[in-house]
């Protein structure tokens, strides 16, 4: 329908910690701005790269492939600090439609929605969450706030400001919690040792995320459980992939069931290979259905557009928790998403494709 349309893939590049703070990888000189998944990870001490970064860059790669299969004209814009270029670029090229794959700015993931705000200032169409839900989400205390007014049930939590303010009613709330800083995603700041038991472990892991994110530490109930994500494309008639389920059977057993970074971005690692996800879910047709009918009202009270993965726990006794909502998510041909598309029959690049046409479809209304 929309062939040969003008796609601008628009990424961040990676950022490395060194002395002088965070800067990008390109500014290192050792790989160029348009550099390979491949590249920056041969170039680089792996330790020094946020991981979670460079899977922007072979998102990137397969997406940009994918459009060109499709028929596509596409067009790539690094995004590496300087919004002036960003800004230039967009007049200068006025692309049909931005693949948004900006998840962040110069290390800082708030970022994320002033790039899309920059977009919707100059009237360009993009897929994804539009800025307002990109920021609410980024926020998980705030997104729980608003799923608990609607009756969508979270675990039950605390925000600690301080290791003074990290007091527990344990008449309300019970340990086992999991902390974790409260403005991060793609699993950043949760290892194995996110998962508390006792008053000091918690003290200790709450000040771990003050001290390294420099922001409150959110204290949830840990939810002993299965857990399920659920993939949704679409708007007007939203289509809801089938259920995806992550199997920590092959964990070690002293390892928290739980998906920490190492299980998300680092290969060889014991919570990589022991963190698999699965698709479709084994699921009682009742549960199915809850699970189903909870991930569409999150996605729709968030005022989520184009694509989403709503991640849930459901408890020994069927309960089920929505853990987190999670505009533009990692799309990547290994990832959670492709994996529900593809058992739906759909190949990569139809999933990338049906993105594209929804958000077009969207902006052209």
């Amino acid at each position: 329908m929309f062939n040969m349309a003008h796609i601008a893939v628009v990424f961040n590049e990676p950022t490395i910690a060194t002395e002088k703070g965070r800067m990008f990888i390109s500014a290192e000189g050792q790989v160029g701005g348009l550099a390979t998944h491949s590249e920056i990870i041969t170039a680089m001490q792996s330790h020094l790269v946020d991981m979670s970064e460079v899977g922007v860059i072979e998102e990137r790669e397969q997406v940009e492939k994918a459009l060109q299969h499709k028929g596509y004209r596409t067009s790539l814009f690094n995004i590496d600090g300087d919004i002036k270029r960003l800004i230039n670029f967009l007049e200068v090229q006025r692309p049909d439609l931005i693949f948004n794959l900006c998840e962040s700015l110069m290390g800082e993931s708030i970022h994320e929605m002033h790039v899309a705000g920059i977009y919707e200032l100059m009237n360009i169409p993009y897929t994804g969450a539009a800025t307002l839900a990109l920021g609410t989400c980024l926020n998980k205390v705030r997104t729980k706030q608003i799923l608990h007014v609607h009756g969508i049930p979270t675990p039950r939590h605390i925000i600690s400001y301080s290791l003074e303010s990290c007091q527990i009613d344990e008449t309300r709330l019970h340990f086992p919690f999991i902390v974790k800083p409260t403005h991060e995603d793609a699993s950043i700041g949760i290892e194995n040792a996110s998962v508390v038991y006792d008053v000091p472990s918690l003290q200790k892991q709450v000040a771990f995320i003050l001290k390294t994110f420099d922001q409150p530490a959110l204290v949830e109930e840990y939810i002993e459980g299965r857990e399920l994500n659920v993939a949704i494309i679409g708007n007007r008639q939203p289509m809801l992939l089938p259920i995806s389920e992550i199997d920590f059977s092959k964990l070690p057993s002293h390892y928290p069931k739980i998906v920490t970074y190492n299980a998300k971005w680092v290969e060889g690692t014991p919570e990589y290979d022991g963190t698999v996800g699965t698709c479709p879910a084994q699921l009682e047709p009742a549960v199915e259905q809850r699970v189903r009918e909870i991930a569409l009202r999150a996605y729709q009270i968030m005022e989520i557009r184009d694509y989403a993965r709503v991640d849930m726990r459901l408890d020994v006794s069927q309960m089920l928790y929505v853990l987190e909502v999670n505009p533009n998510p990692d799309i990547s041909c290994d990832a959670g998403f492709a994996r529900s598309a593809r058992t739906a029959g759909m190949t990569f690049e139809d999933m990338i494709e049906k993105i594209v046409e929804t958000a077009l479809e969207r902006s052209h209304r």
